[in-house]
């Protein structure tokens, strides 16, 4: 049975799990998580009822599952499917549609990748900065793209961690996709860089051709869960500038109770320090399976109220006005979709007319708003 606070369902769209949802004006993008299931638009002109206008389908093999819209230029990766098992005939990359009507968007180019691909972004409709495999280097790497023309997308510049450049004479310092490059977030002349075991950076982009590291935070170990994403908030707390970093419930390096939300002091951004974090209570001292615990905040930020994707336990919204002591206000765990045991809210979008776009990895989106 569902259980809900504090919100109330708007309505629920029907279709395949998906990675990542995308609102740009009365539409609505869902990435998918499985071929042959892509992309899917959705008219939301009506948040009520959702309507399909248009999907785009993929092969077998690739995982197409993240999404961004700006300018009516639209982004999505292909990826090999995880446990990232290449096929010889396999090629990642990122394609790139033009939605000025997205009943019918016209695919413009794709962009090449070495190995398995890309995995996420983040795009502001000129620059796309992006985690691909480049040839030469160990796993994924930071790279900024200029879409400029966006049927001809050039390489501005990268950055990697030491170690992964293995064609340099680098060599990489641990095991099976323990250092990669999992997620870009960019504010004004800032990268903050998710980094999966590696932690999280802020890189300085003042030159996109040349990009420098500020600092870098990393608390694995002695915690065990990778480094998902990290969200600077676009305002002072408490006089503070302060980060949001989501650790992911995968790839744990040992048993251990589910990840959880930390809340970061970057005012120094040379010393990033942790001044608190958020767990669902009752979870911060019991180990469970993968896919229990914390995921992905919505990266749409208008207020101190947080919507955060948290996999079995729904969407949680959290307030960090008191960046010292963020609290839960309000959660919508939705029932397990058809065929699976436990909810999997993998992904939220939020809309600055405050509705909540939440996606399940296994099944369906619910659109939600505060009550």
């Amino acid at each position: 049975m569902a259980e809900i606070k504090g919100l109330e369902v708007l309505s629920y769209f029907d279709c395949p799990g998906g990675g990542q949802v995308y609102v740009k004006g009365d539409y609505c993008y869902i990435a998918h998580m499985d071929a042959p299931h892509g992309t899917t638009i959705v008219d939301i002109s009506d948040p009520r009822n959702p309507r399909q206008v248009h999907h785009i389908a993929i092969p077998k093999g690739v995982h197409s599952h993240k999404v961004r819209v700006e300018n009516d230029i639209m982004l999505v990766n292909w990826e090999c499917p995880p446990p990232y098992i290449l096929d010889e005939n396999f090629q990642g990359g990122l394609a790139i549609y033009d939605v000025k009507d997205p009943a019918n968007p016209k695919q413009i180019a794709f962009w090449k990748t070495a190995g398995t691909g890309v995995h996420r972004f983040d795009f502001d409709g000129r620059y796309a900065y992006i985690t691909p495999e480049v040839e030469g280097y160990h796993l994924n790497i930071m790279m900024i793209l200029d879409l400029e023309d966006p049927a001809n997308p050039k390489e501005v510049g990268r950055w990697w961690m030491p170690g992964q450049w293995v064609a340099g004479g680098e060599t990489p310092d641990e095991g099976y996709r323990m250092t990669w490059c999992h997620h870009v977030m960019r504010r004004g002349n800032r990268l903050y860089v998710a980094y999966w075991h590696a932690g999280m950076a802020i890189l300085d982009i003042e030159d996109m051709s040349q990009p420098k590291l500020i600092s870098r935070l990393r608390y694995n170990p002695p915690f065990t869960h990778p480094t998902h994403t990290a969200l600077p908030l676009p305002f002072k707390l408490a006089g503070r500038d302060i980060l949001l970093v989501a650790d992911e419930d995968v790839r744990k390096t040992k048993p251990s109770p589910p990840p959880f939300m930390w809340l970061v002091d970057i005012t120094e951004e040379e010393y990033p320090t942790i001044l608190s974090t958020y767990q669902i209570e009752g979870l911060q001292d019991v180990n469970m399976p993968e896919f229990t615990g914390c995921h992905q905040p919505a990266e749409q930020v208008y207020g101190t109220e947080i919507p955060v994707a948290w996999f079995a336990y729904g969407l949680r919204v959290v307030d960090v006005k008191n960046p010292h002591a963020p609290k839960e206000v309000a959660y919508f765990v939705p029932d397990a979709p058809e065929g699976f045991d436990r909810p999997g809210t993998n992904d939220v979008f939020l809309t600055e007319a405050g509705l909540m776009y939440v996606l399940d990895r296994n099944r369906g989106m619910h659109i939600l708003k505060r009550a």
